[in-house]
């Protein structure tokens, strides 16, 4: 099964807790503090790779999770960083904030790499809190969580032409010809299932060129495999547009052409405008005069490259592909998508919100992941650590919030199974 987008859950690591302890060795008294620092989260990192071609892994997958930064430990031992979780996707792979549909990357050539979350920092051994006054400082603090997000991963092909056109009006046998790819091919409808790529070599040129299936009438809202495949020819630089002469299907062949050409610009006004050569399929099947009727409608409607080929009886295929090789040659890249700013090496998630308050009867309860790891790391036996415990909340705002939510003295604060009464 051929998969192009998913929904999934990336998480980077935590920093590791800083190091409460204190040098003993013998012979030596007083060792003083030596509680090494935790390390680094690590990062999830998405990289473009050119062998694949689907987004499957994220198929049965889709949640994402890096390593832990390590705890530090005593000596000055600093903890390990956690690895980075690299996760491989397609070149041509667009990655968007599931929430807010911000672009975070989009990925255009082999190799390119983007962390999308950055892991958190690793804590402060108790090694850093002695001073002149603090001697032997009972507390180290917690690392910081890693970013997390949910992601929408979406493929779109990077190819140079694309084939569009009505089920079965032969662009999987046009493919077959003029490539060595071997795409599904029989008399029904909707045979292909899923984009097929070809690459077309012309003397000392060569150029990928990708057939697009399931677009008909309404596909711009979903119809048959609407938008599933319309975003793969976003990318192309030309239009293939290939229309069944014959009316094999029952259907006037210049209603099936208007049909295609109003759906693409129904999707996008911008790809409706890319330039478009028209081919006229099943020759050997048509009537003459419904061949000439078809030529002289489309040139009425502007489009000047109107080529009558067979692509199963390979009539005229040499000057289509050489009038393809000509203008592929000749036109720009694309623009790929949205821009990003290019001063951002990588997307700046917001700061998630370090702690929650609820008022539970009359106990405003502060509760959080942040919150429970400052709680875990600090000694309420030891004055100092119970004071760089009340310092870290007020530098957090946690006191503030508390006022703001009507708190007066002698109201009770609960934060994991501590209580304790408020005073200003």
């Amino acid at each position: 099964m051929f998969i192009d987008h998913a929904k999934i859950y990336v998480k980077a690591g935590d920093g590791g807790a800083g190091a409460l302890s204190f040098h003993t060795e013998k012979y030596i008294t007083n060792g003083g503090p030596d509680g090494g620092d935790g390390g680094n989260g690590g990062n999830v990192v998405f990289v473009a790779a050119k062998n694949l071609t689907s987004l499957q892994n994220f198929r049965f997958k889709h949640k994402f999770i890096a390593e832990n930064g390590v705890k530090g430990g005593n000596r000055k031992m600093y903890g390990r960083c956690g690895e980075d979780l690299e996760i491989g996707v397609p070149v041509g792979t667009v990655i968007k904030n599931a929430d807010t549909g911000a672009v975070i990357a989009d990925f255009t050539e082999d190799g390119q790499k983007v962390v999308v979350a950055h892991g958190g920092k690793g804590g402060l051994g108790n090694m850093h809190y002695a001073n002149s006054i603090r001697q032997a400082p009972q507390f180290a603090t917690p690392g910081t969580p890693g970013e997390e997000v949910n992601l929408y991963v979406e493929l779109k092909l990077i190819a140079d032409c694309g084939l569009v056109g009505f089920p079965n009006a032969g662009k999987s046998t046009l493919l077959s010809v003029i490539t060595r790819a071997k795409p599904k091919i029989a008399d029904y409808p909707f045979t292909t299932l899923e984009p097929v790529l070809g690459v077309v070599s012309n003397d000392d040129f060569s150029y990928v060129i990708a057939d697009i299936p399931g677009i008909i009438e309404d596909a711009h809202q979903g119809a048959g495999l609407g938008h599933d495949f319309l975003r793969h020819i976003e990318r192309t630089r030309l239009l293939v547009h290939v229309v069944d002469v014959s009316g094999s299907e029952g259907r006037e062949p210049i209603d099936d052409f208007n049909a295609i050409n109003h759906e693409l610009k129904e999707f996008s006004a911008e790809l409706a405008a890319r330039p478009q050569i028209v081919v006229a399929n099943k020759c050997d099947a048509a009537e003459p005069e419904a061949v000439e009727k078809f030529i002289s409608e489309v040139k009425k409607l502007g489009y000047e490259d109107v080529f009558v080929i067979s692509a199963a009886g390979r009539i005229g295929l040499k000057e289509l592909t050489d009038k393809i090789t000509e203008m592929v040659s000749k036109l720009p890249p694309t623009v790929l998508h949205d821009i990003i700013n290019s001063d951002e090496k990588t997307y700046k998630f917001e700061e998630a919100k370090k702690y929650d308050i609820e008022i539970e009867g009359k106990v405003y309860v502060v509760k959080g992941a942040w919150i429970k790891k400052i709680f875990n790391s600090t000694n309420f036996e030891d004055t100092e650590s119970t004071n760089f415990f009340q310092r870290t909340l007020e530098g957090a705002g946690v006191f503030e919030e508390l006022r703001r939510l009507g708190i007066k003295e002698g109201d009770t604060v609960r934060i994991e199974d501590l209580e304790f009464d408020y005073f200003d």
